[in-house]
């Protein structure tokens, strides 16, 4: 039989800080934006208030006015 070791940990191992490259809140919020502005546009395209010519021409402007960060992954 092996003896075991227990090993208290005083302080977290990782620590979560606010570094360069890190997605802050406030780029959240535009993500958040983006995801909503698209969302809205999507709607009126389904709704045939605007043409898909259109819908993608607000794309194209709600990622200059937001720049979201995770836009690429998001539908």
């Amino acid at each position: 039989m092996s003896a075991k070791t227990i090993t208290r940990v005083e302080e977290p191992i990782c620590v979560v800080s606010t570094i360069e490259g890190e997605i802050r809140d406030e780029q959240l919020k535009r993500d958040y934006y983006y995801f909503l502005a698209q969302k809205l546009s999507k709607d009126m395209l389904e709704k045939g208030l605007i043409t898909a010519d259109e819908f993608n021409k607000l794309a194209e402007k709600n990622k200059r006015k937001f720049s979201p960060y995770l836009a690429e992954i998001m539908p």
